[in-house]
């Protein structure tokens, strides 16, 4: 799945308690977000194993719900927030492709990696890779509640990433032969 897809399923996620707490909006639009992204930034070492927690994400996830739930400051909202969506993230990734850079061509049966069972979780594919057509569909409908609920800069960040994700998923799988040798 696209980043995008994650920091909207993210704001979607989110969403309910900004609703009937507005004045906590903003903590958890920053921290649905930037849980939606961080995941991926092992993107550099081993993707979907490095930042990826899809079973042991849970457990800081529920723990800073829980202090959020009991002390809703802002930090522990926005934290909690975080925490929650970078683990939501992680467990979805199961859902899609493998992380392969051109799936099409040899798809690998490795979605994310189990940290508690010391293997990797195979693609469910019900995205077949981040860009596919219902990769885009899942931006729009999961970008709505946020649209629905958030106002301000996050109207501004989902318009841009509704954008990105659309001139993504247009050269998508043109990427792999753009791309130079070093690049997997």
């Amino acid at each position: 799945m696209m980043a995008t897809t994650h920091v909207f399923v993210g704001l979607a996620a989110v969403a309910p308690v900004a609703y009937v707490a507005p004045e906590l909006a903003a903590p958890l639009a920053v921290g649905a977000v930037c849980g939606g992204i961080a995941p991926d930034l092992d993107v550099a070492f081993e993707h979907r194993r490095t930042l990826h927690f899809p079973v042991y994400g849970v457990v800081p996830a529920a723990l800073a719900a829980a202090v959020a739930a009991l002390t809703p400051s802002t930090l522990a909202v926005g934290l909690a927030a975080f925490a929650v969506v970078a683990w939501l993230h992680a467990a979805s990734d199961a859902l899609g492709g493998g992380p392969e850079f051109d799936p099409w061509a040899a798809p690998r049966e490795e979605a994310v990696y189990d940290h508690a069972r010391g293997r990797w979780v195979r693609p469910r594919r019900w995205i077949r890779y981040d860009g596919a057509p219902e990769d885009v569909g899942a931006v729009v409908v999961f970008a709505i509640p946020a649209v629905v609920v958030f106002d301000g800069w996050v109207h501004l960040v989902v318009a841009a990433g509704v954008a990105v994700s659309l001139a993504y998923a247009l050269v998508r799988r043109r990427l792999p032969e753009w791309a130079p040798d070093w690049v997997e």
